[in-house]
């Protein structure tokens, strides 16, 4: 009973093969043009850290966690 309702689907197009992906090879005022921009990037990047005032190295001490405060007395 299903071919009877059901209609045979059609075959599938062939397959197209895919395009040949874009050279990555780039000029030397291109490659200039990018290692600026970085260096302007790791400049800015640096300036920011200074003004972290922090260390790893500090030690941390214990926050007091036992010390009754007035909202649960």
């Amino acid at each position: 009973m299903g071919s009877i309702f059901k209609p045979k689907t059609p075959a599938l197009p062939p397959v197209q093969p895919l395009p040949e992906p874009p050279s990555t090879e780039l000029s030397e005022a291109e490659q200039a043009k990018l290692d600026a921009e970085f260096a302007a990037k790791e400049r800015r990047r640096k300036g920011r850290k200074s003004t972290i005032k922090t260390s790893p190295l500090i030690a941390m001490k214990e926050a007091d966690v036992e010390k009754k405060t007035l909202l649960g007395s």
